[in-house]
């Protein structure tokens, strides 16, 4: 007979108990893109909403702004790596078809004596890491934890062809710590939506730019967002009322009875450029009314809106303003908090969700975001998406601080778009390069991150940290 294993305990307030960022040392003004391209004023902007494009030349990729964050993290935060159980990575800037990036971040481990860390990387466009954070929360909270914490990395470089998607491209990775007792608390009811889409997508190996429809994108986003807040909302419902049945006081519910968005004190939303972040956040106000459009906070919203068929008001001009222009006090309070990163850094794929919540938590002191709620949407193309919430029960002041967020974007340097172009046809040229040693300066990576050093003739990819001083 086989002697019964050690269960542990079933651990509390698991969630995310640390957050760093990375993103690249430059960027350039969409100001400056559109007089570049010869566009019309405010066509990025005003039409898509972006302020700023991160990227980089062939001294990073996807592996070294990996091992820039996980090694960031660790440090800042004095994380023993011993103490890591489980390593999750969700990103879809692949370098190899086999080899995941998970693999590399192994050699911060492994210096440690710390080989056993469970967890691989999850693709599936922009949705990979919020796949990544499940994994991690569930592991935790399964039969399978040994007690030790696990870290999520999320990062891309998202960078488009020339054209009409290439304003829209941008970079920046995170890191999240998750273990029990933490300040920021993963809920456990999940929306989810997940279906076969063609929207976008990167069917060519030999390039780094993906296959994109435009329109066909837009409604994936906003048809996801329909299926999975609802689904949403309808789960928390049941869970709620079974908690009741129990004589509960139900820790999801926190206090509040609300069952629209407005039991939520800030919203996250995944962030490919700001304008769709806001006529996303806007729809879910469509779905609270189509649920309640008796509701007097709709008073003012035409009736014949809840007669329309659902999937023709994805690019529905009335439909949009009308809600775009109810959620506006919302969205100031609600959404804007957590907009510096992607007004900064643009589209970070995977890491622009989890940019979007480490904004808010470093715009936020500590003492206004206890007790709040955070309703998260994540949205990959292809397509899979969720709806979820996450709680603050303690204090991030550590977590604000050791971000410090604003001042390291604001030091990010402005450059030419020139420089930008040419930093992409050095990636285009040299994409699968074998035998390559890059063509970029270390001068335009920040001190303590990791470059790429090299390839050699098997492809073997070499790295190394500059130097902090």
């Amino acid at each position: 007979m086989v002697a019964p294993f050690d269960i542990p305990a079933r651990p509390a307030n698991v969630g995310i108990k640390a957050i760093e960022m990375y993103f690249p040392k430059r960027c350039i003004s969409e100001d400056d893109l559109e007089e570049f391209d010869g566009v019309s004023k405010g066509k990025y902007t005003i039409g898509l909403g972006q302020k700023f494009m991160a990227f980089t030349d062939d001294t990073e990729d996807i592996n070294s702004v990996a091992l820039s964050v996980v090694s960031s993290l660790l440090d800042k935060y004095n994380i023993d790596p011993k103490s890591i159980g489980r390593l999750d990575v969700g990103t879809e800037t692949l370098i190899d078809k086999s080899k995941s990036t998970k693999t590399v971040l192994m050699d911060l481990f492994a210096k440690h004596g710390n080989h056993d860390i469970e967890g691989i990387d999850s693709k599936n466009a922009c949705y990979g890491s919020t796949a990544a954070l499940f994994n991690c929360v569930n592991w935790i909270q399964s039969e399978s934890w040994d007690g030790r914490d696990a870290i999520v990395m999320c990062g891309d470089i998202a960078i488009y062809k020339e054209g009409s998607a290439r304003p829209v491209g941008g970079m920046g990775a995170c890191a999240l710590l998750i273990g029990p007792n933490a300040p920021l608390v993963v809920e456990p009811v999940h929306g989810t939506y997940i279906a076969n889409t063609y929207d976008f997508y990167k069917p060519d190996l030999s390039a780094e730019y993906p296959t994109v429809d435009g329109p066909w994108t837009i409604a994936a986003y906003l048809g996801a967002l329909d299926n999975a807040y609802n689904t949403y909302l309808d789960k928390a419902a049941a869970s709620r009322a079974r908690a009741a049945k129990k004589g509960l006081t139900n820790g999801v519910a926190n206090g509040v009875d609300a069952e629209d968005l407005t039991q939520f004190d800030y919203v996250c939303l995944h962030s490919p450029y700001g304008k769709l972040v806001q006529k996303g956040h806007a729809r879910l106000f469509y779905n609270d009314y189509l649920r309640n459009p008796t509701d007097a906070k709709f008073a003012n919203i035409p009736g014949n809106i809840k007669d329309l068929d659902k999937t023709k008001t994805y690019t529905d001009k009335v439909v949009e303003k009308t809600f775009i222009a109810h959620a506006d006090a919302h969205y100031k309070s609600a959404v804007v908090p957590g907009s510096d990163c992607v007004k900064r850094c643009g589209n970070m794929y995977t890491a622009s969700l989890y940019g979007a919540f480490a904004a808010l938590v470093a715009n936020t002191p500590s003492d206004v975001l206890e007790g709040k709620r955070v309703g998260l949407y994540a949205f990959g193309s292809g397509c899979a998406a969720s709806f979820y919430a996450i709680r603050a029960v303690g204090s991030t002041e550590e977590i604000r601080e050791k971000l410090n967020l604003q001042n390291r974007l604001e030091a990010m340097e402005v450059v030419h778009p020139t420089v930008y172009v040419d930093a992409l046809k050095t990636r285009e040229d040299n994409h699968n390069a074998v035998k390559y040693t890059p063509q970029g300066s270390i001068d335009n990576i920040w001190p303590g991150a990791y470059y790429l050093v090299g390839v050699d003739d098997l492809y073997r990819r070499t790295y190394a940290q500059k130097p902090v001083a």
